[in-house]
């Protein structure tokens, strides 16, 4: 209307722009766009920046996809967690996972699960040490010739850590009973364990008198304590049901066994796999399983050390490279390096006794006994950089 007016009707910009009560320069512009650009200055131009130096290049969303397709191809997992521990751990680069998943939306990789129940229904829990609990669940499997077998796990509670996966025709009380005694054999006897109400975990549903099977009786002469999910809560055992899930879709992905001698291989593979080079979403700075478990000190049966006698601190070392503890109400500064600025650091207090681990890594970054009188604790080394050695000249 305002081109109109001016081009057609011949009246003055001036006039136009005080009648539809816009400024004469836009009634200018809008001119000079129609003797430029003809018809087409009808139409709504893009609003699109000219360039955008915050976009993500394309050889990262290149990169993206390809991860998304070799982690879907292996079975493993591909979320924008998963994608984005990748492309920082082995190509660094630094990517948001709303960036990652936008793009795998616009690339048509996500489908939607509008009915799936959001996390925050569900209450998490987790042991604090590993050792604490040990989880347990079978799980049946079918072979190329078409017969099932059953394939049992033995999960930490508080790492992930896949202790023992075995594969069997069938799951027995004296199968369950050889398994968690080769697991305890190679990682040490847990404080308590986890498991379902099946026959072979426990008989505490059975009908009559048949007193405790093989594993109870296991774990009363060993003082471990035995903890059984509540009938028809199967989110109780949680994790072991979810990691089953995780073992069963990286299977699909392999060749499949015709025997058991055959698939027993894939699950060994597989624990390599989970336990050291896959990331985990649930454990802080989505470390390895392996990280979490071997890092932190373990709770053993009849052992107090799960109450109040530790503290588990998750921090940040600061700009100063040191971070806090609060003793006894009083505020600690712990001396870590400048050099280790911006690395997320897990505390592990036992009373004075404290170990700052890297969380990403599980490298002890200090070892010290703490000195309550002492607002800092340094680490012993001279402030700035090490001093240049002097060159000997011949004497």
């Amino acid at each position: 209307m305002i081109i109109t007016a001016v081009v057609l009707e011949g009246r003055s910009q001036a006039d136009v722009a005080r009648d539809y009560g816009v400024s004469k320069g836009w009634v200018s512009k809008l001119v000079a766009r129609y003797r430029t650009d003809g018809d087409a200055a009808f139409e709504p131009r893009s609003r699109r920046p000219r360039s955008s130096p915050n976009k993500t290049p394309l050889s990262t969303l290149n990169l993206i996809v390809q991860i998304r397709t070799e982690l879907t191809i292996q079975g493993l997992d591909a979320g924008t967690d998963t994608i984005a521990w990748h492309l920082e751990h082995h190509h660094n680069i630094e990517a948001s996972t709303s960036t990652i998943h936008r793009h795998l939306r616009a690339s048509g990789l996500v489908t939607p699960e509008p009915k799936k129940k959001p996390k925050s229904a569900y209450i998490r829990f987790e042991a604090d040490q590993p050792n604490e609990t040990w989880q347990s669940d079978f799980t049946h499997y079918r072979l190329s010739t078409g017969v099932d077998v059953e394939i049992i796990t033995w999960l930490d509670d508080h790492s992930r850590y896949a202790l023992s996966i075995t594969a069997h025709r069938r799951i027995t009380g004296l199968i369950v009973l050889a398994t968690f005694r080769a697991a305890c054999a190679e990682h040490g006897k847990p404080a308590s364990t986890l498991t379902d109400n099946g026959m072979v975990y426990t008989t505490r549903f059975a009908r009559g008198t048949g007193g405790r099977n093989t594993f109870e009786t296991e774990l009363v002469n060993h003082r471990i304590v035995q903890k059984n999910s509540r009938p028809n809560q199967p989110t109780t055992c949680g994790k072991v049901e979810r990691f089953q899930q995780t073992l069963k879709h990286w299977l699909r992905a392999q060749p499949q066994p015709a025997t058991i001698s055959e698939l027993q291989p894939l699950l060994d593979t597989f624990i390599e796999i989970y336990n050291h080079h896959r990331p985990h979403r649930s454990l802080p700075q989505r470390a390895t399983p392996a990280t979490t478990y071997t890092t932190r000190p373990k709770a053993a049966p009849g052992d107090t050390s799960t109450q109040a006698h530790y503290r588990v601190r998750h921090d940040k070392v600061d700009k100063a490279g040191s971070v806090t503890l609060r003793h006894n109400s009083r505020l600690h500064h712990i001396g870590i390096g400048k050099q280790h600025t911006g690395t997320y650091v897990v505390l592990l207090v036992d009373d004075l006794h404290i170990r700052v681990i890297n969380a990403t890594t599980g490298e002890v970054l200090r070892d010290l006994t703490l000195d309550p009188t002492k607002d800092y604790q340094g680490t012993g080394k001279p402030p700035g950089p090490p001093p240049k050695k002097q060159a000997s000249g011949p004497a």
